[in-house]
């Protein structure tokens, strides 16, 4: 991956104009933000674009635009079949579609070869990885690293980037290239990574909220009981408050620390809870070191929760501001976003439960229509997948009305990614199938299709997971341990 880095930095120096597009989750705005900050550094002139998502159009008119260079970053390899005639370079870990040869070159296999070369990817698929080993942040990073060494400091807001992106959550640490970069990020000063508690709002959630609201794992008796987590902190003896203060968990000592996780183990172990599912209270949390104690840009998940929150609101650049230092009005408007999304994902759950969860042979599904916003209906279906009730052994598909039209977002478990699913390969192929486009992990996946075209789509979509799967599981799956699932935050 470093060899080809030095080969993208290499086209990158040699251009006099660099376009960036980038797309608008967390790890497309802190990837953007990392090559925005290594091209200027660089002295090397460019822009940067936001995009939900690359298809036939957006790439026609970046091809229109006729910039010497563009760089797509966290986006780009599910296109890679339509990036003819195009100067470009791809730092992406989705999974990456076959080229095709044009028409207009099939007669010229020469100048087919001399038009595939002017696109050079980075991707660790390409490694024989799977995405989870670098994110599209991460990818952008070898770059800039390769660019500069000095640009090292970087690696703070490339976790931001991996995490954003769940990469740490099946093993409870970053795995693959991911430790690269974390390395890098604590020779340089700006990283710690240490053993805590994975549950989120170490810095800014009161210790009884972070309780409150852990998902990832879900405790017993505690998670959503607000009543019941300022009881269990205060019969362990500790203090909830100092004047008017309330305390968070990066607030207490390392004793208090250590009572309320063993106490938290024993409470899971005697309410039935299985092994999994208890380690998974324990694993890698990672500090931006240089940041504020008590900030949300300190703690690596709550970091990349305020990027997403200015991606699916329409506002990466004030994410991107925020990821290139600005501390002041840009975080303050992140802020605000982020409890306007917190709100907004209180109402989608409403909305989800009202419609209902229907399900097919082999997956479950919902359709918002307008009610939830496309570029949320993802974290949506994820909220909904690890909610007490929903089966664990069918993935769940949501749809949403969008501009250009159904926005089609695809969850699974890691479990299931490991008994075969592959929902990458199934919106590449539904949403062709229905004459949409689509792609993404095998574990998360999305597309847009035309309106009037779910019920096909669900039909193909049916068929080809429970061909993945073979056969659907005892029904005894449903009520599996769900730890390998990503709970995202309320």
């Amino acid at each position: 991956m470093e060899a080809v880095a030095q080969e993208i930095a290499e086209r990158l120096r040699a251009a006099p104009f660099v376009k960036v597009v980038t797309h608008i989750d967390t790890d497309g705005i802190t990837g953007g933000a990392i090559a925005s900050e290594a091209l200027a550094r660089a002295g090397i002139e460019h822009e940067i674009a936001f995009a939900k998502h690359l298809d036939e159009a957006g790439l026609t008119a970046v091809k229109r635009e006729g910039h010497p260079l563009v760089w797509f970053v966290d986006l780009g390899a599910g296109m890679l079949h339509a990036m003819h005639g195009l100067d470009a370079v791809i730092t992406d870990h989705h999974v990456p579609t076959e080229r095709e040869v044009p028409k207009a070159l099939r007669g010229d296999l020469l100048k087919f070869a001399e038009s595939a070369d002017r696109v050079l990817m980075l991707n660790p698929h390409l490694e024989g990885s799977g995405s989870d080993v670098a994110s599209g942040a991460g990818c952008a990073y070898a770059v800039a690293k390769a660019l500069d060494p000095k640009n090292a400091d970087l690696a703070a807001v490339a976790v931001v980037g991996a995490v954003g992106d769940m990469q740490e959550a099946e093993f409870r640490r970053l795995e693959g290239y991911n430790r690269t970069i974390l390395a890098d990020g604590e020779a340089a000063g700006v990283l710690k990574a240490e053993m805590d508690l994975r549950l989120f709002g170490r810095e800014t959630r009161p210790a009884y909220k972070m309780l409150q609201y852990a998902s990832d794992p879900w405790i017993p008796r505690l998670s959503g009981n607000e009543e019941a987590c300022i009881a269990f902190l205060l019969e362990l003896g500790i203090d909830l408050k100092v004047g008017e203060h309330w305390r968070s968990w990066s607030d207490l000592d390392r004793g208090e620390k250590q009572r309320v996780v063993s106490a938290l183990v024993t409470h899971m172990l005697e309410r039935g809870c299985g092994v999994k599912s208890v380690e998974r209270l324990v694993g890698e949390a990672y500090t931006l070191v240089k940041e504020p104690v008590g900030s949300p840009t300190r703690d690596a998940k709550e970091f990349g929760t305020l990027m997403n929150a200015c991606g699916r609101y329409d506002e990466p650049e004030v994410g991107y501001r925020v990821c290139r230092g600005d501390r002041d009005e840009e975080l303050a408007k992140a802020l605000r976003l982020l409890r306007g999304h917190r709100a907004y994902l209180v109402e989608s759950m409403e909305t989800i439960l009202e419609s209902g969860i229907r399900e097919m042979g082999a997956i479950q599904y919902f359709h918002a229509h307008d009610k939830i916003r496309d570029t949320v209906v993802g974290i949506a279906a994820s909220m909904a997948l690890n909610q007490n009730g929903t089966p664990k052994s069918l993935p769940i598909i949501a749809f949403a009305n969008a501009e250009d039209g159904i926005k089609v977002s695809g969850r699974g478990t890691r479990e299931l990614v490991a008994k075969g699913l592959d929902l990458a390969a199934v919106m590449q192929a539904a949403s062709k199938a229905v004459g949409g486009q689509g792609g993404g992990h095998h574990v998360a996946a999305g597309a847009t299709i035309p309106p009037g075209t779910e019920q096909a789509f669900l039909e193909i979509a049916d068929r080809m997971v429970r061909e993945q799967l073979h056969a659907r599981g005892p029904s005894a799956d449903a009520g599996e341990d769900a730890a390998g699932a990503a709970r995202p935050s309320p």
